[in-house]
C-alpha cells in the first residue's frame, strides 16, 4: 500500500474535489432516491433539522431530456438526478452554504497577518525556542495538547487554519520537515475533535438528538482522549526523529518549498506581552460566548476583528501598515477558504438528488440484522464512510443520530455507545478524507500534496481506527452510559 502511495499522483485540490462532485452527480442516476420527513428541534439553543425515524419513502426518478441539461423541479413525489446545470451550480451553491466559514477564514488570515506584522508572533516563537532549547519533544507535546483540548472541548478546527504557516516555521526552527509542522496543528485539532469531551457541534448535537443528558458519559471519552492523543503525539515524534536523523526519509523529501523567515527577529518585549495578554483575554471571551451565548462564525469574526485592531494599536502599526497586512493575510487564505465551499458541493449534489437519505436508510437496515458487537463496529464504519459525503459533524449527527439512537435500543446497545460510534467515525476520518475542507485547506497552505500526506497519515489512521473499535467493544460489553 505504501509503495503504491509513493507513485500515486493526485491532481490539484480543486480538481480532486470537482472530480468527486462529478462522480457523485453520475451516481445520482443509479442510486435510488428517497427521503425522510424532517422536523425542526431546538438542541442546545440552536435549531436543527433532524430526520423522523420510520418516515423514509422511496421516490421514482424523473429523467427527461430537458432535465439532463437544466435544473428542473420534479413532479410531486419524484426526484430528479443531477443535471449538467446542477453540476455546474454545485460549487457556487456549496460556496453560498459555507459563506460564514469562508469569510471567517479570510478574517482570521487577516488578523493573524496583522499580528505577524506587529512582531508578536515571531518574538513569541523566539521566546519559546529559548525556553525549550534542546527540549523539542516537550514543546511539540505541549502544543499538541493545547490544540487537542481546543478541538475536544469547543470543536475548534477552522480557527486553526491560519496557524499553519506559524507552525511550519516552528517545525523548521526545530530541524523537522513541514509535515511535522502541519501535523502539530491538524492532528492535534482533529484528534481532539474525534475524542470529543464537550464539543457542542458533535457530542452536544448527538446527545441532544439521542435524548441523553448533555456531556454525560464523560469518563470513557476522557480516557479515549488521553490514549488517542498519546498515540498521535508518539507517532509524530517518532516520524520527526526519523526525519531529523535522515532528511531523505521525509515524505516530502526533494520538494523545494522555502519557509519564509521574517526579516527581523525581535526580542519579546512589553508591547508583545501586552498583545498576548489582551488577545488572550479576547480569545477566552470569544470561546465563552460560543458556549454560553450561541455565537457562531459571524459573531466570532467580529470578535477576531477587534483582536486584530487592538494588536495593531498596541503594536504601534500605522493605519496603512495594518491595512496592507490584513489584505495580505486574506490573500494567503484564498485557496484555504475556497476549498471549504468546493467540498460542500458534494453534499449539495447528493441532497438535491435525494439520494443521501437512501444511503442512510439502507445502512440502518443492514445494521439491524447483525449482532450488537458487530453492529457497533458497522456504525463506526458507516459514520466514517458517510463523513466523506457529509464532512460536517453537526450535519452528520442531524441525519444519522435520529436513526442510530432507536436502532441501538433494538440491538441492545446503549444510546451513549451509538453516540460514541458517531463521534469516532466523524472525527478520525477528518484527518484523511479529501472532502474535508479543513484538511485540504491546511494541506494547501503547507504545500503538501495529498498523496504524500496519505503516506504519512494512513498508518496512524489504521492504528487509531483499531483503537476506536477496541473502545467501542468495551462500551458494548460494559453497557456504557
Amino acid at each position: 500500500m505504501l509503495a503504491f502511495l509513493k507513485t500515486l499522483k493526485i491532481p490539484h485540490v480543486f480538481v480532486l474535489i470537482a472530480g468527486v462532485i462529478f462522480v457523485c452527480s453520475v451516481l445520482t442516476y443509479f442510486i435510488p432516491s428517497g427521503k425522510y420527513e424532517r422536523e425542526t428541534l431546538m438542541i442546545n439553543e440552536t435549531k436543527r433539522n433532524v430526520v423522523i425515524p420510520g418516515t423514509y419513502k422511496p421516490k421514482p426518478k424523473q429523467i427527461t431530456a430537458e432535465g439532463l441539461i437544466f435544473v428542473k423541479e420534479a413532479d410531486e413525489g419524484k426526484a430528479t438526478p443531477t443535471s449538467l446545470h446542477g453540476l455546474m451550480m454545485a460549487i457556487p451553491a456549496g460556496m453560498e452554504k459555507s459563506a460564514d466559514i469562508i469569510f471567517f477564514i479570510f478574517v482570521m488570515g487577516g488578523v493573524i497577518s496583522v499580528m505577524q506584522r506587529s512582531g508578536v508572533i515571531t518574538a513569541t516563537i523566539n521566546l519559546l525556542m529559548e525556553l525549550f532549547a534542546n527540549r523539542n519533544l516537550l514543546l511539540i507535546s505541549l502544543i499538541m495538547l493545547v490544540l487537542a483540548v481546543g478541538g475536544s472541548t469547543l470543536g475548534m478546527g477552522e480557527e486553526f487554519i491560519p496557524l499553519v504557516p506559524i507552525f511550519l516555521l516552528v517545525s523548521d526552527r526545530m530541524g523537522y520537515d513541514r509535515v511535522v509542522g502541519l501535523a502539530m496543528v491538524i492532528l492535534a485539532a482533529q484528534m481532539g475533535f474525534a475524542a470529543a469531551t464537550t464539543n457542542p457541534f458533535t457530542i452536544g448535537v448527538a446527545q441532544g438528538i439521542s435524548e441523553l443528558q448533555l456531556n454525560s458519559g464523560l469518563g470513557l471519552r476522557i480516557i479515549f482522549f488521553v490514549v488517542s492523543l498519546a498515540i498521535t503525539v508518539a507517532y509524530v515524534l517518532f516520524y520527526g526523529a526519523r526525519v531529523k536523523a535522515d532528511p531523505d526519509r521525509s515524505v516530502v523529501a526533494g520538494d523545494h518549498f522555502e519557509i519564509e523567515e521574517p526579516a527581523a527577529a525581535p526580542r519579546f518585549n512589553g508591547r508583545h506581552l501586552a498583545i498576548v495578554v489582551v488577545c488572550g483575554a479576547l480569545f477566552g471571551g470569544i470561546l465563552y460566548a460560543t458556549q454560553k451565548m450561541g455565537w457562531w462564525m459571524t459573531e466570532m469574526s467580529g470578535g477576531f476583528l477587534l483582536m486584530g485592531l487592538l494588536a495593531a494599536l498596541i503594536g504601534g502599526l500605522k493605519v496603512d501598515q495594518a491595512s496592507q497586512a490584513f489584505v495580505k493575510g486574506m490573500g494567503e487564505m484564498v485557496v484555504a477558504a475556497l476549498v471549504v465551499g468546493f467540498a460542500r458541493g458534494i453534499e449539495v449534489v447528493l441532497t438535491d438528488a435525494q439520494v443521501l437519505d437512501t444511503l442512510v436508510f439502507n445502512a440502518a437496515s443492514v445494521l439491524s440484522e447483525v449482532p450488537r458487537f458487530v453492529a457497533v463496529q458497522g456504525m463506526f464504519l458507516f459514520q466514517t464512510s458517510l463523513n466523506f459525503l457529509i464532512p460536517s459533524g453537526s450535519g452528520q449527527a442531524a441525519v444519522t443520530m435520529p436513526l442510530m439512537a432507536p436502532l441501538a435500543d433494538v440491538l441492545g446497545i446503549t444510546r451513549q455507545t451509538a453516540v460514541l460510534a458517531f463521534q469516532f467515525g466523524d472525527g478520525l476520518s477528518n484527518t484523511l478524507i479529501p472532502t474535508s475542507g479543513i484538511l485540504m485547506s491546511m494541506l494547501a497552505l503547507a504545500r503538501i500534496p495529498y498523496a504524500k500526506w496519505l503516506r504519512f497519515m494512513l498508518p496512524l489512521f489504521l492504528i487509531l481506527s483499531f483503537n476506536a473499535m477496541l473502545f467501542l467493544t468495551i462500551a458494548v460489553f460494559s453497557n456504557y452510559n
